[in-house]
């Protein structure tokens, strides 16, 4: 009786705990960010492309959030924006990196490179990211979920490898 006890409660435990994590990593929707952000100002009206901001997109397996030197090129001085550009400026001119919440995130188990997929493979960002040209805010959900499903639906789609050791280690 003890032992079929233990075993019901472990695999409560697991299934709960494959509840909590799937959670956790596919719908992260709320996240806060510290400055409203405005990807429409920035990529729509100044038609800023995406990798400008996120440099490494070409050359690491992270795109990166941008850091402080990257917003320092245009907001070393004060803007007439409003108080989302004075809080940029406040953080230019302490040299302090801006504590943005990334809502994407990719299991420790696979790997997943910007730079294979964007420089290489050529897809867009709007194929994973959406349309971010017209978002007045920052985005506080994934538009594309990081799962294994998606990634494969495109993989298939456009007849690259779906061999788990290319994504899995």
């Amino acid at each position: 009786m003890k032992k079929i006890f233990v075993i019901l409660a472990t695999v409560t435990g697991f299934v709960a705990g494959v509840f909590a994590v799937n959670k956790i990593i596919s719908n992260i929707d709320r996240a806060v960010q510290p400055i409203n952000f405005s990807h429409a100002v920035h990529a729509g009206k100044f038609k800023i492309p995406c990798m400008a901001c996120h440099q490494h997109v070409l050359t690491n397996a992270r795109a990166g959030i941008p850091n402080i030197e990257v917003c320092s090129a245009c907001h070393s001085s004060p803007l007439k924006g409003g108080p989302g550009e004075k809080l940029v400026y406040d953080y230019v001119t302490e040299h302090k990196q801006i504590p943005w919440y990334s809502i994407y995130y990719v299991p420790s188990y696979a790997y997943f490179s910007h730079r294979r997929h964007v420089g290489i493979g050529k897809l867009e960002c709007t194929e994973c990211h959406g349309d971010m040209a017209s978002l007045a805010s920052p985005p506080t959900k994934q538009f594309l979920q990081v799962k294994m499903s998606n990634c494969l639906n495109c993989h298939v789609k456009r007849h690259v490898t779906t061999d788990c050791s290319h994504c899995h280690r």
